[in-house]
This record gives C-alpha cells, structure tokens and sequence, in this order.
C-alpha cells in the first residue's frame, strides 16, 4: 500500500505505525527545512497550495491521501482537492469535504448548524460598528449583559478573541473591526472531544478537560488538562453521543475536534467550535482510549476502519497533560510518540513543550507526573 502525506510536521506522529505496517510512505512539503523529511520512503518540496500534491498522488499511484495539517487557512483548498481527485481518480483523501470546512470555519456557520440540529449555543449577536454609539445601545442590541466574549467569523488559538465586562474593551476591540460576534460568556468546564470518521461511520473518542472559562482568557494550551472528564452531573458516554450526532450532520470525514463548555450550575452543555483538523488534544485522546487519531486516518487510508472492532479495542486510561516549556526529565522510551515502551510522550516545539502521561488509576498517573516532574498535580473534580 502506498499513502501519500500532506505536510511533514506531523508526520512523526505516524511513522511509527506506517513503518509498523510496511506501508510506502511519501511526503509533500512547501518548506524544505520543515522537520521531518527524514522519515518517509520519499518526499517531494511543492509550492503553496493543492495542484501538485494532487499531481504527484496520482503520478505515483497512492491508495490513498492523509493530509496532516495543523493550521486552518489551507483546510478549504483540501477539501476542494479532496472532491476533485475522489470524483476523477478515486483516491480517498481523508479530510472533510468543502460543506463541512465552509461550516466549521466560520463561527457565525457554525452557530447556526448547532441551532439547526437542536444543540445549545450560547446566546450571541453579529453587531457592526456603526449600530451603536454608547454602552446602552450597545447592550440594547444584545439583549444580555457582561460578561461577554467578542470573536470574528475566522480564527483560531484564541485569535482575535477578546473576554470582558468592561464596555472600554469593546470600544477598542471595535476599533479594529468592523464587526464582532458577540456570545454571552458562559462559566463552565471547557471540554474538547475528536470525532474519526469515514463513509458514514463515526467514532468519538474521549471527552477531556480542559480547564475552567475564565476573564483573562487564559488558552487551554497553557494550561493543565486531562482525561477523561469526570462530572458529576453528565457522564462521558453523553458527550460521546452529542459529538458523534454533530458529526453524523456534519458529514465529515477524517478526523475534526469539537469545543464545548459544560456548565455545572445548569447542568448543560453548550458547543461553541468544530475544528476540521487534527486537534491540540489528540495525545490525551490517545493516551485515555490507546487509540491514536492520526494512525486512524493511516487506517481508513489503506481501508481499515471498523467502527465495532475499535470501539471493542478502546481502552480506558486516565490521562494528565502538563505545559513544561523544556522537558529535562527521564527520556523517553522508543518510539518517541508511542505507549508502545512506556507511560509518557513528549511533544510541541522547545520553549512550549508538553507531555502527556497515563495510568491506569488517577492516582497512578498523579504518582508518575510526579516522578516526572518532581511536582504534585490533582486533577478531577
């Protein structure tokens, strides 16, 4: 079987599994120093853009397309080539088709599919600039008070995100754009969970705690987070369901993230985002279920994804994620981004490095990040 790559920088992620199952790999990359190119049977520097990897999956005949791309800009032009190639060459490219980018890739879509399908968002409203002069007009218009969360269409890693009960802050945000979104700020637990699927075939993962919303709009990636979720008040298997029904009327394929806020007062949960790329979260999706999502993708490439039988291999582990900036610890075991040989990964560029342990217990993986890090964490509720 021969699969080609999109993008090198997640490619140590799989090499383990591809090399695993002796597949030929090849790799297409638009910067020739990116990290990576070591790994794969082949690789190819192109220009920006979708022509020439579609050239070269069909020049060297792949079974299949994985694009590993962390970023959203180039996530539109995919899922054009994903169409295209599948209709006149019937090579599967596993990534979500242009519907479902056009969706998630712009919040205010995004909002309304939520709506549309029965799922609780945040109460919010478009205001443009020139539809108040004041701060009464201002909250006129929305109909709610402070605090509150003002975002653009497009965006992520907290871009362009302002959280705040201070009208001062609106008036600055609004004297950059034209236009906001504006959602009533909901306290709660942030809560991610990934979605694999293909052919009308869905598998999520595991819900996993990101930590508390809060004013100062601290990022998820910089903080402590874990798996699975342990609420008093919804249990994981719910979460599960409502990601999977936000797939299923997604119809998205590969793999997608989605963001949700559980409010504990309410006893609900709100989504706010889907994300139609491999997620900051998918080594604390790996770690709790054994089940890496982007050996997944590799799998449905080469025709291997049985929805039963994963669902039958999932484990059930807990898991811990600590932001380090530079691990100085033990090293770890071969391969470096496998549980194959140990209890740990490792991974994110230096000066913002993570690692992602687990256990068998909460209290076995506390015991290990502390043998790790010399520190003591507590997690859960």
């Amino acid at each position: 079987m021969k699969v080609l790559f999109i993008g090198s920088r997640l490619y140590d992620d799989v090499a383990y599994h591809v090399d695993k199952l002796d597949i030929e790999s090849i790799i297409t990359e638009s910067n020739e120093n990116a990290p990576n190119l070591d790994l794969p049977g082949k690789y190819f520097i192109v220009p920006r853009g979708m022509d020439e990897p579609a050239r070269i999956a069909v020049q060297e005949e792949v079974d299949g397309i994985v694009p590993l791309l962390g970023i959203d800009p180039p996530l539109m032009n995919v899922a054009v080539m994903k169409e295209e190639i599948e209709a006149s060459h019937g090579i599967p490219v596993i990534s979500s088709n242009v519907n479902a980018v056009a969706i998630a890739s712009d919040k205010i879509k995004t909002k309304e599919f939520f709506k549309s399908i029965g799922i609780d968002v945040p109460e919010a409203k478009v205001v443009k600039k020139e539809d108040f002069s004041n701060e009464e007009e201002f909250l006129d218009i929305l109909g709610f008070s402070y605090p509150i969360v003002l975002k653009q269409g497009e965006g992520q890693g907290g871009k362009d995100i302002c959280i705040t009960s201070d009208y001062g802050d609106v008036v600055s945000y609004f004297e950059n754009f034209n236009q906001s979104l504006v959602e009533n700020f909901i306290e709660g637990a942030e809560v991610s969970i990934e979605v694999v699927g293909w052919n009308g075939e869905y598998l999520p993962l595991v819900p996993v705690y990101k930590g508390d919303t809060n004013l100062e709009g601290i990022h998820p990636i910089k903080r402590l987070r874990y798996g699975p979720c342990d609420f008093e008040g919804i249990s994981n298997e719910q979460f599960r369901q409502l990601a999977k029904k936000i797939a299923v009327n997604l119809k998205s394929e590969g793999t997608i993230d989605m963001d949700l806020i559980y409010s504990r007062e309410e006893n609900k949960v709100y989504a706010i985002e889907i994300n139609t790329r491999p997620s900051g979260t998918r080594y604390l999706s790996y770690a709790c279920s054994d089940l890496n999502p982007l050996n997944l993708l590799v799998d449905i490439a080469i025709g291997d994804f049985d929805v039963g039988a994963l669902e039958e291999k999932m484990k059930h582990y807990c898991c811990l994620e600590i932001p380090i900036g530079n691990y100085h610890g033990p090293a770890p075991q071969e391969p470096l981004k496998e549980y194959v040989n140990g209890n740990f990964i490792v991974h994110g560029p230096e000066g913002y490095q993570r690692i992602t342990i687990r256990g068998k217990t909460r209290e076995e993986t506390l015991k290990i990040a502390k043998e790790l890090t010399g520190n003591d964490y507590s997690i859960g509720e």
